[in-house]
């Protein structure tokens, strides 16, 4: 199993809202300096015109009934242990064991990427540390292959960077980013990436790495619950990198194993639901498999997109057919069969559909 350096056994590919200007340790005159400084951005190129929202109900692309788990391994220092195979996981489908198997052919698999990024409320005060994010995205394309797509958002979504494999063009988009409304649409926005996401060859992982807000803030197109389902019928893998508000929150990360899941699946859909309404970064996260990160500074910036990018490339892939295939949302659960002195962050739900 290849699992180290380029090689990223996810499938389902491949952690970022806004800490308050005290947070940052600003002082009022400084903050009237930033704000400036935002303002004085030269503007960006008028962003392509954002697609009607699709209503139709995106599909697994393996299989319709092929449920895929992208499985982190890793100790507490942040050592992640390879070379694991089936017999050392247990995932369980509304708390029944399920048949697995590890992928082990997509380690070469290009990358699809979309990076968005929020534009609106008070971002513009995060955008010294957003235009330094060009270059740290050869993490995610380093390998000739891989594309990615830039999505600029406020009240709503908009594609300011179809898919390219010019990391250039993308740092000169991401250096230009001007101040947008006062609307934050993350979930109008994680539902455009992901119908974008779904437009790239099947070959491809795809990856939304999404850095804005933890709430939001004027979504219109898309109800938390039809995310869910979206979310839980597609290969997306989520990183979500915040700027928080909280300052309680900022030493807050994702460790989750599933073990206080609910196997109820109307609870489920309730807590999932409300859990978007607190904090959708975090929980689009915990639902794909991918991981959450707040950061303040410039280098925790950088520092944990680094880190979200190795962790995305050395996830197990899990497989399995689901031996109930009731259609609605399913809870998983993933746990290791021998105690490694590891913890483990796994995919938390899929949606399996009605067979017609």
């Amino acid at each position: 199993m290849r699992m180290a350096g380029n090689g990223w056994l996810g499938l389902c590919r491949m952690r970022i809202g806004l800490p308050l200007m005290l947070a940052l340790g600003l002082a009022g005159s400084e903050i009237e300096n930033a704000a400036a400084r935002a303002q004085q951005l030269p503007p960006a190129e008028p962003p392509k015109a954002m697609p009607t929202p699709q209503e139709e109900t995106p599909t697994l692309r393996v299989t319709t009934n092929v449920v895929l788990v992208p499985t982190l391994v890793e100790k507490d220092h942040g050592q992640v242990i390879y070379g694991l195979k089936a017999g050392d996981f247990v995932v369980e489908d509304n708390g029944v064991p399920q048949k697995l198997r590890v992928e082990e052919d997509m380690d070469t698999a290009p990358v699809a990427l979309v990076v968005a990024v929020e534009q609106g409320r008070a971002s513009a005060l995060e955008f010294d540390k957003v235009a330094k994010l060009g270059p740290l995205l050869d993490l995610f394309l380093g390998d000739g292959k891989s594309e990615a797509a830039l999505v600029g958002f406020d009240s709503k979504p908009q594609l300011v960077r179809d898919f390219t494999q010019s990391e250039a063009d993308l740092t000169d988009d991401l250096r230009h980013f001007a101040p947008g409304d006062g609307g934050g649409a993350i979930l109008d926005t994680v539902g455009y990436a992901v119908d974008l996401l779904q437009t790239q060859p099947k070959e491809y992982r795809r990856v939304l790495l999404l850095i804005s807000e933890e709430r939001d803030h004027g979504s219109s197109h898309i109800k938390p619950e039809k995310l869910v389902e979206r979310i839980g019928l597609t290969d997306v893998l989520v990183l979500s990198l915040t700027f928080s508000p909280s300052r309680a929150e900022l030493l807050h990360d994702l460790k989750d194993n599933g073990d206080n899941r609910v196997m109820n699946p109307i609870s489920t859909l309730l807590m999932a639901v409300q859990a978007m309404k607190k904090n959708v970064a975090r929980q689009i996260a915990v639902m794909s498999g991918g991981e959450y990160a707040p950061f303040t500074r410039d280098k925790a910036f950088e520092e944990r997109l680094t880190e979200v990018s190795q962790h995305a490339r050395n996830r197990y892939l899990l497989s399995f057919y689901p031996s109930d295939a009731t259609p609605g949302l399913h809870t998983l659960r993933v746990h290791l069969t021998q105690d490694y002195g590891a913890h483990v962050v796994a995919r938390a739900n899929y949606w399996a559909l009605e067979e017609r």
